[in-house]
């Protein structure tokens, strides 16, 4: 089912209210984050390289679902082509955060993604977060390497990069990074401290039907 909000100075300033959360709990840094959500005809993401503190509801671009945005006004997000490849592929996401939260990255330098070393991977839609290759942030390339982690995902971390969720709603999607990162942060002080035992399958199998009903405000 596709979520859509409607193009208003409200759903403008729910997206902005998003990037400050995200700033205020240490998730992302400056401008390099950036927020998106859908609208019946297209959708709006965070302009290129504007503090969070600095923006207003007419600085929320707008994009189509389909083709390159306007040249005349406002650059978009540098990252808008990964955003609207993740709505084209996937009609059930309604907002996408993308962010370069400390621990996620840590392990994004890696180039490994994050295994079962605990249940709340099943938020995630799966036994694993994936880790996509390295590209040029905002390159078509890139695009493609997210919108593919994410098609039996709601999140996945980027080779050298940072981490992007997706969720029917702006809250579910941030809820999902801040997951992302706590998860990101148990285990990497797991590796420092010992080897941790990863779920089996079944355990996951287990988390996954639970999460099903599990619905955070």
């Amino acid at each position: 089912m596709t979520t859509c909000l409607p193009d208003t100075t409200e759903t403008r300033q729910a997206i902005i209210d998003t990037c400050l959360r995200m700033e205020a709990s240490g998730i992302n840094q400056g401008t390099a984050g950036n927020v998106s959500a859908r609208v019946a005809d297209g959708l709006l993401i965070t302009p290129s390289a504007v503090p969070y503190a600095e923006m207003t509801p007419d600085m929320i671009c707008k994009l189509p679902l389909h083709g390159d945005p306007d040249p005349v006004g406002r650059k978009p997000s540098t990252e808008w082509r990964f955003h609207q490849s993740i709505m084209q592929a996937r009609p059930d996401v309604g907002a996408v955060v993308h962010a370069h939260p400390a621990y996620a990255t840590a392990i994004a330098t890696q180039r490994r993604g994050i295994p079962p070393v605990h249940y709340m991977i099943a938020a995630f839609g799966g036994s694993d977060v994936p880790i996509t290759g390295y590209a040029l942030f905002g390159s078509p390339e890139l695009a493609a390497m997210v919108a593919d982690a994410l098609k039996d995902r709601d999140g996945c971390l980027m080779a050298n990069h940072g981490a992007t969720t997706v969720g029917p709603t702006l809250d579910r999607a941030l809820w999902r990074m801040e997951e992302l990162e706590n998860l990101a942060r148990v285990y990497i002080l797991a590796l420092s401290s010992g080897t941790p035992v990863l779920l089996s399958q079944a355990d996951i199998d287990d988390a996954l039907g639970s999460f099903a009903s599990y619905k955070p405000q």
